[in-house]
């Protein structure tokens, strides 16, 4: 057998294209603004993961400058040998301040950082236990560990401390949650989750990718969100969402991010982050921490959109986040419903399996601060015309 067989007969892409219903890889030509430029036309986004609306920034442009200047446009090495800048560590510091933990480490990616921590932390004896809705980087960290695997059904408490009380006493024990959920944009149910770590003498780790920087009253994420923030072993960040950059971290106990530092294959043997990201990280972490108003202007964005979403009758599920899906289920009307919203003049994202749950196919839609109101109602106008035509409402 060809080992190349399985890529002859791959078509279901190419069907999608030859429809013209295809919705992914879309090149832009614009910065992540709230609207953007794709083929020399004009779109409202409603399709970032730019919370802050920081992307445009005049500081976090010349931060990156400033930083190309001094120390070039990369590092040419692992952090372990000759890529350590006095930047990354000023960064982790600040991080580890701002996230009210002992130590933080600094990643190349945020895919890279849950690979790194889950395979170094959970070794044979032990069990990685997590959300069956957790993201593909979790997923894959969790495959990549010596240790057992185990997934409980989505926020489902009920299974997972069936699970736990399984292996209590007999595993070293690693809970992975999302704090928030990227496709549905609903809340791990950290309060419930933190009860049982303690009770069965497990950790947890949760990645908040798309909580900081949103969630809790100064931006700190889900677990600050909910109160639990010291009873959180390990948050896990991306520079890629709220900090308008490209990385990722880990923060927590600082004797456990010093193992981490010294095992982690994804971060010892990948090139460290450049210094134009780490610089306009920095300068997000600046404004995250004077700037309050920024968190306040997105929850103003996203309770309009989402108030008017499910006013016009779109099924917007459990979202309690400025991710607010639109499901649909079927695959191929999900495409068609994306195409004629793109044609309309708006940008979401199209979420199929794997990424959600087989038939429950959505569109993904997202709120930035920078939104302004007329983004907003034009947005919600072409949302309601094009639902109609394809009697997703009334």
């Amino acid at each position: 057998m060809d080992l190349f067989e399985k890529c002859w007969t791959y078509a279901k892409p190419k069907q999608a294209q030859a429809l013209g219903i295809y919705p992914y890889f879309v090149p832009f030509t614009s910065q992540a603004a709230p609207q953007v430029t794709i083929g020399g036309r004009t779109v409202l986004m409603f399709g970032s993961i730019n919370y802050l609306g920081l992307t445009e920034d005049a500081r976090l442009k010349g931060a990156a400058i400033d930083a190309i200047q001094k120390y070039g446009t990369g590092c040419t090495g692992s952090r372990l040998l000759n890529g350590t800048l006095d930047l990354h560590e000023e960064l982790e510091h600040r991080i580890a301040r701002f996230m009210g933990k002992e130590s933080a480490l600094v990643f190349t990616t945020g895919f890279q950082t849950n690979l790194g921590i889950i395979s170094a932390l959970v070794g044979r004896e032990d069990v990685v236990v997590l959300d069956r809705a957790c993201h593909a980087s979790i997923v894959d960290g969790s495959r990549l560990a010596f240790g057992k695997m185990v997934k409980f059904a989505h926020n489902d408490m009920e299974d997972l401390e069936r699970i736990l009380a399984e292996h209590a006493g007999r595993h070293g024990i690693l809970v992975v949650v999302d704090g928030v959920f990227s496709m549905e944009g609903d809340l791990a149910n950290l309060p419930e989750i933190v009860r049982l770590k303690q009770q069965y003498g497990a950790r947890l780790m949760v990645d908040d990718a798309h909580g900081i920087g949103v969630m809790g009253p100064s931006g700190r994420g889900t677990a600050e969100h909910f109160g639990v923030a010291d009873a959180v072993d390990l948050v896990v960040g991306t520079f890629s969402k709220s900090f308008a950059s490209t990385g990722g971290f880990v923060a927590g106990n600082e004797q456990v991010i010093y193992y981490i530092k010294h095992t982690a294959r994804a971060f010892l043997f990948s090139a460290s982050t450049p210094p134009a990201s780490a610089a306009s990280a920095l300068a997000a972490l600046d404004i995250m921490e004077t700037e309050p108003e920024r968190f306040a202007r997105l929850w103003e964005n996203t309770t309009k959109w989402k108030t008017h979403l499910d006013r016009m009758g779109f099924n917007t599920g459990h979202s309690a986040t400025p991710i607010v899906p639109i499901v649909v289920g079927n695959d191929f009307r999900l495409a068609v419903f994306w195409r004629k919203l793109f044609d309309a003049g708006v940008f979401a994202n199209a979420a199929v399996a794997p990424a959600v749950e087989p038939g429950h196919a959505l569109l993904r839609t997202s709120c930035m601060a920078t939104h302004e109101d007329g983004h907003l109602d034009q947005g919600l106008e072409i949302l309601q015309q094009v639902g109609r035509q394809l009697s997703f409402i009334e």
